[in-house]
């Protein structure tokens, strides 16, 4: 990983598109600073198309297309994505999952639940499973004392023992079933709602993370972007991404924003 301040001007000219997670990367101590959230209003001012991919639960991801300025949202590690029709005043709900799938995925996983809570002590579930549509989450740190990382990958285990996928990000494990991730739904949901290849356009795309989760992101964008608390997990992620900002979490996307702004601004065409 290089300083972001390294990213080159051209690179951040042709930038037509800022993806990025939510959980320790907007957000800092577990709060949306006024930094971050002005920095999506900018960005979406100057013709950027920003999109969240988290694993927040189905019903933040309505609020979330609904009143920030984002075009979508990717949730629940890639169950689905939202994007709300303004104009048409309706939301927009596309799911890798049928609902007859994620109702009996639902039982599965209630089996795992009960298994997690039995045989790892100190973790939870997290205190947004109720607005989840498709996975479970498992809170080690966020609403609970941090526990250790052994206790960690014994959750996971859990879930890898039943047949689901499990991905680690900065608060929570999160375990379902299917094949699908941040990046499949991405995908999706630029072919469907933008009518773009995200291949063809992968170096005009921005990924902005910090945690496991987010590697098949960074592995995909040659212009990856992790906030400096990404640090905590760059012994568990493969790929590492391109550039690495000096702020952590929220303040770190704003420094972010403001290059990509100031490589507007510069910009001769």
């Amino acid at each position: 990983m290089q300083p972001i301040s390294n990213w080159p001007l051209a690179e951040r000219r042709a930038v037509t598109h800022v993806l990025c997670d939510i959980d320790d990367t907007l957000t800092v101590g577990g709060r949306l600073p006024a930094a971050a959230f002005a920095a999506m209003e900018a960005l979406t001012a100057a013709g950027l198309v920003v999109v969240p991919i988290t694993g927040r639960p189905a019903g933040w991801c309505d609020h979330i297309a609904r009143m920030w300025p984002v075009a979508a949202v990717v949730g629940e590690n890639g169950a689905f994505y939202f994007r709300h029709d303004a104009g048409k005043r309706r939301m927009i709900r596309r799911y890798a999952r049928t609902r007859a799938e994620r109702s009996a995925d639902r039982r599965r996983l209630e089996e795992i639940k009960a298994r997690v809570l039995a045989e790892v002590p100190g973790c939870a579930v997290a205190a947004d499973q109720a607005y989840r549509e498709a996975d479970l989450a498992i809170d080690f740190c966020e609403d609970v004392p941090p526990l250790p990382m052994e206790a960690v990958d014994r959750i996971v285990a859990t879930f890898s023992e039943a047949g689901a996928k499990a991905k680690i990000s900065s608060i929570h494990v999160n375990g379902w079933f299917g094949d699908y991730d941040k990046l499949t739904m991405t995908m999706r949901l630029f072919e469907e709602a933008f009518g773009i290849d995200l291949g063809a356009v992968r170096r005009k795309v921005v990924f902005v993370g910090d945690s496991p989760n987010d590697a098949p992101m960074f592995a995909y964008f040659p212009n990856a972007v992790g906030v400096a608390n990404l640090g905590r997990f760059v012994d568990r992620i493969e790929t590492l991404p391109a550039w690495i900002t000096a702020a952590e979490g929220g303040f770190g996307f704003a420094e972010m924003a403001q290059l990509l702004l100031e490589g507007k601004r510069e910009d001769p065409a």
